[in-house]
């Protein structure tokens, strides 16, 4: 259409939602569909959080509040990062926005230039190419396969920095892998960014909280402080404290970065809205019990899922140190042919066939940055994740 910008162009729907949608089309035309498509806990938010909400509505804290966060709520946000992960910031150096997405590209929005060049490890979750698209910026994918536990090496980091590069966004337990960086592995990544001061680091924390076994978490300001003036450290109340719909995302960093995604944001969203901050003031503030409780839940889901494809004729799937996603190679299913008579060209025809002939949605590899595979979200409960990978199996089996 002629009266459409050429920036949207540039960028495409998310293809996660679509998935997510043509399930929920299907189901309501009485198709019996399961979707493994959305990132979002099956669990209810916490009654302590919503119970919080309700005083703060009842309070008439309704209405508009700072641009970028509730004093409370950055104070909050600052003993989080204190106690959790050794930072220190002050609440000059915090923003809140809408959702851990907003901050993101706040920050994109406020740094790129026609030109500069921004690192992103594939496979990546799908909004961060077509974030610095829309900056303004050139999203430099490199990737980092199968081979590497989809982990991006030291050797890969340092031979794709040029002097263009403005940022290098990192993000662990990742989207949609669920690979997640040892501490060790981090500290090589950071080791290589330390010679080249001109690149900022973008960490996304989204699944701090959701990592497995004796894997630790850690973040890049925390494993070299010397990066610290550097790093945009990002976070959210969305996954660990199943808030998805309250849209609530956080990041620290230097206080001319912060002051300018302030100025972004005010002429934008402006404040995110005023009773989710204080539901995050609750979350954050609040017991914190119900977190090791429901990474047991994803921890035995995920072995379920692991165990389950790997049984799969034709699929490989790693086993992730967090996040509640796998992250599937279907290499030895490419050039079959399906039980409805469809030839497995890619990844996107496998999920496409997936779905309309078994009724299970996925999202193909290709909208990450990373082909033949497929993610799953295993954000869902026991006897659906088990009855959506007998179907993948029957699916699989039945490819000649």
């Amino acid at each position: 259409m002629p009266f459409l910008s050429d920036t949207l162009a540039r960028v495409k729907p998310s293809p996660t939602i679509a998935v997510t949608t043509k399930a929920a089309q299907l189901k309501a035309t009485g198709k019996d569909v399961i979707g493994l498509g959305a990132g979002e806990p099956d669990f209810d938010t916490p009654q302590n959080i919503k119970d919080a909400a309700k005083r703060a509505i009842d309070a008439g804290r309704t209405k508009y509040t700072a641009v970028d966060g509730i004093p409370e709520l950055k104070a909050a946000i600052c003993a989080k990062f204190l106690r959790e992960n050794g930072l220190t910031y002050t609440p000059a150096q915090i923003t809140v926005g809408t959702g851990g997405k907003q901050t993101l590209y706040n920050a994109l929005m406020a740094t790129c230039n026609p030109g500069d060049e921004v690192i992103i490890p594939a496979p990546y979750w799908v909004s961060y190419p077509d974030m610095v698209l829309l900056a303004g910026g050139t999203p430099v994918p490199v990737v980092a396969g199968i081979e590497t536990n989809f982990k991006l090496t030291p050797e890969q980091l340092e031979a794709a920095i040029t002097p263009k590069t403005k940022w290098f966004i990192f993000n662990s337990p990742s989207n949609p892998t669920g690979a997640g960086y040892t501490r060790a592995e981090l500290k090589a990544l950071c080791d290589v960014l330390l010679h080249h001061p001109h690149v900022w680091i973008m960490s996304d924390d989204m699944y701090e909280h959701l990592v497995f076994g004796d894997f630790t978490f850690c973040t890049p300001a925390e494993v070299e402080p010397a990066l610290y003036d550097r790093t945009l450290t990002c976070n959210g109340v969305s996954k660990s404290y199943a808030m998805t719909g309250w849209r609530i995302g956080y990041a620290a960093g230097p206080v001319a970065l912060i002051k300018a995604m302030g100025t972004i944001q005010s002429q934008s969203t402006s404040n995110p809205c005023s009773v989710s901050q204080y539901a995050a003031l609750e979350a954050l503030t609040g017991p914190q019990d119900f977190l090791a409780e429901n990474r047991k839940v994803f921890e035995r889901r995920r072995d379920l899922v692991v165990s389950m494809l790997n049984a799969a004729k034709g699929v490989t799937c790693p086993n992730p140190e967090g996040a509640f996603y796998v992250y599937p190679d279907i290499s030895a299913c490419i050039g079959k042919v399906t039980a409805g008579g469809t030839l497995i060209s890619n990844d996107e025809v496998f999920a496409t066939a997936l779905l309309e002939e078994t009724g299970v949605a996925v999202v193909f590899g290709a909208a990450f940055g990373l082909s033949p595979n497929f993610r799953v979200s295993y954000a869902t409960a026991d006897e659906t994740l088990r009855e959506a990978c007998s179907r993948i199996q029957t699916f699989c089996a039945a490819l000649t």
